[in-house]
Order: structure tokens, then C-alpha cells, then sequence
């Protein structure tokens, strides 16, 4: 890395959360602003991508002026913009790209696109430096891959989710026990005080890949607790949760497991808005430290498990290091970019 003092503006807004940084060679925090929406969605049981849309243009000036406020920096001290150009919902998406794309060309910054998994990635940048190769567990609402890095800004994708991500199959469930969007934090606090009594499927566990299916234990607690209700039975809440995150858990670290067999690595990266959930944190923590202590596990902290800018100007970080990836004005959303 450069050893002069290199600073990028970052921008993320690919779902429901506004949000600029200022990142300080790519692991210092200057400031980390982040305007959600959750309140204006839950009243839909999930984000509405045109109110998300509105929001973003609402927010995005605010939130650059706080960014650099907070940062004690003016836009002559950045050294590059960074944007999410994808995954994401498009609308959202473009909020940001043209906020990104104005600045940059106002004070001429080079422009880089991120993707939006790359950045969750790359978080665990901004807790502690990382070793490669290392392998990353990404779970969120949208998403559920395993991906081995051999080397910055290289992946390999070595499994990924065939249906429902384990995050939206938590907020499905959720509404199933009256609890309001997004549910992941209610749910894992309610499976902490039940037992796992159910015995919920767990789907493509024994499967010869490292691919993930998460719609059949979704069905299966729908129709469990319907079965219930018919037949006039009361279940108990907390033991519904603890099962399902029982299941959640052990296909996710069993997986993992697996693929540290066959990839040996030196850190495993556990990223995304599931990466906050206690239970999958407890489960990989102690079976790591049976099965393979000497891999570091590193789970970034809540503020930065969720979408936000500094974990996109950390993975920016990489690309202006290698002087490579710069982006035009021409640049656009990709809704459904791969990380690979």
C-alpha cells in the first residue's frame, strides 16, 4: 500500500440503507454515515424498492455533507469516489452511482465500482489486516455464497444459495411469528430462549457440494405451524426459532467446515447482515476452535456486518492500489452482478 495518506469518499445504496464514508488506506474509519429506511418499509413487510429509491435521493447529499464533516476533510483532500454499482436493486443502485459519478467529475477523483458482495467482504479489512488466502461465508438477506479469496480482489466461488438467501427465509419465518421486518435480530433472540424440538429439515447438508437450499425448511416450518393451527395445538415460539435457527446453523457451518478440508486457508470471513446473528456466530466459533484452531475467525461488528460505505471504500481500496478498474461517467447499475 501506498504509504502517503489516501482517502476515499465511498457510497452505498443498493437496498434500503443511504450511506457515505470516508475511508482512511482502506482500514482506517474517518466517518461511516448511514441513513436507514427501516421504518418507512415495515409497514409493507419488506422494502418497496420505489419508496427505497426516494429515500436515497432524500438522504444522499445529507449524508455526503455529514460524511465530511465528520471526517474533517473537504472534497480537495479525497484521492478517489468509490460507488456500489451492484448487486442490488436498480433504483436504489443508481442513487448512489449518480452521486458518485457527479463528484468525481466535479473535482476530478477517480472513479471506482464495487461490488456490493466484495464489500461485505472486505470489511473484516477495517477490523484487522488480512492474510491470504482466506475463505468468506457471506450470508444476508439477498445473499448465501462461499468464497475462497487466493489473493486481493480475486474469488472463486465455491458454493452459493439455490433458492431462498438465508436472510429473507429468517424474515419469512418471521412473519410467521409475528414478528415485523426485518426479523433476523428478534428471531435469533427468541431461539435463544427455546430448544431446537422440531428437528427441521436440513437440506443439501450431505449433498457432495457446497451449494445452500433454504425454500424446503422455510415450507417446513410454514407447514408446521399450520398444522398446528388446524388441529387447535399451541407451539411454543421460541422452541419454532431455536429449530429453525438449529437448521440455519448447521448447514451453514457444516458447509464451511467441509470446504476447509479442501481449501486451506489462513482466515475465515464471516460477512453480511447474518453475519450479526449470535447462534451461526456461537456454532462456527466453537467448532472452529475444535476442528481447525489455528484459522482465524474474524465477524466484523454489527455497524458493519449491515450495507454501508466503509466496507466499500475498504474493498476500493484494493482496486486504486492496483491502479486498475477505474470507471468512466458511462458508468451504470448492474442489478444482477456476479462476484466473479
Amino acid at each position: 500500500m501506498n504509504n502517503q495518506r489516501q482517502l476515499i469518499l465511498a457510497f452505498e445504496s443498493s437496498c434500503d440503507e443511504t450511506s457515505v464514508a470516508v475511508i482512511e488506506n482502506g482500514h482506517k474509519i474517518l466517518s461511516n454515515i448511514i441513513a436507514t429506511q427501516i421504518k418507512s418499509h415495515q409497514r409493507f413487510g419488506g422494502v418497496v424498492p420505489e419508496v427505497a429509491s426516494r429515500h436515497h435521493v432524500e438522504a444522499v447529499l445529507h449524508c455526503t455533507d455529514l460524511a465530511l464533516s465528520e471526517a474533517q476533510v473537504t472534497y480537495a483532500d479525497l484521492t478517489a469516489v468509490a460507488v456500489t454499482y451492484g448487486p442490488g436493486l436498480v433504483g436504489s443502485l443508481l442513487i448512489g452511482i449518480s452521486a458518485a459519478k457527479a463528484i468525481a467529475y466535479a473535482h476530478q477523483l477517480p472513479l471506482i465500482p464495487v461490488n456490493h458482495l466484495a464489500g461485505h467482504i472486505y470489511a473484516a479489512q477495517l477490523v484487522k489486516p488480512l492474510r491470504y488466502p482466506f475463505m468468506a461465508l457471506v450470508v444476508s438477506g439477498g445473499h448465501t455464497e462461499l468464497v475462497l479469496v487466493p489473493k486481493p480482489d480475486e474469488y472463486h466461488l465455491l458454493g452459493e444459495t439455490r433458492d431462498d438467501a438465508a436472510g429473507e427465509a429468517y424474515d419469512k419465518i418471521g412473519r410467521i411469528l409475528g414478528i415485523n421486518y426485518p426479523a433476523g435480530k428478534a428471531v435469533d433472540q427468541l431461539a435463544h430462549q427455546g430448544h431446537d424440538t422440531f428437528n427441521f429439515p436440513r437440506a443439501m447438508l450431505d449433498e457432495d457440494n457446497y451449494d445452500f437450499s433454504f425454500s424446503g425448511l422455510k415450507s417446513a416450518f410454514i407447514n408446521r405451524v399450520h398444522h398446528g393451527d388446524q388441529i387447535g395445538e399451541e407451539l411454543n415460539r421460541a422452541d419454532l426459532a431455536a429449530s429453525f435457527q438449529a437448521s440455519v446453523s448447521d448447514v451453514l457451518v457444516g458447509k464451511t467446515l467441509r470446504a476447509l478440508v479442501a481449501y486451506p486457508v489462513q482466515q475465515l470471513i464471516i460477512a453480511g447482515g447474518v453475519a450479526a446473528n449470535q447462534g451461526l456466530h456461537e456454532k462456527m466459533t466453537v467448532e472452529l476452535a475444535s476442528k481447525f484452531p489455528e484459522i482465524d475467525l474474524i465477524v466484523p461488528p454489527l455497524r458493519l456486518c449491515g450495507d454501508n460505505a466503509a466496507m466499500i471504500g475498504a474493498a476500493a481500496q484494493i482496486k486504486l492500489d492496483n491502479h486498475d478498474e477505474f470507471a468512466d461517467l458511462s458508468l451504470n447499475a448492474a442489478p444482477g452482478l456476479d462476484l466473479i
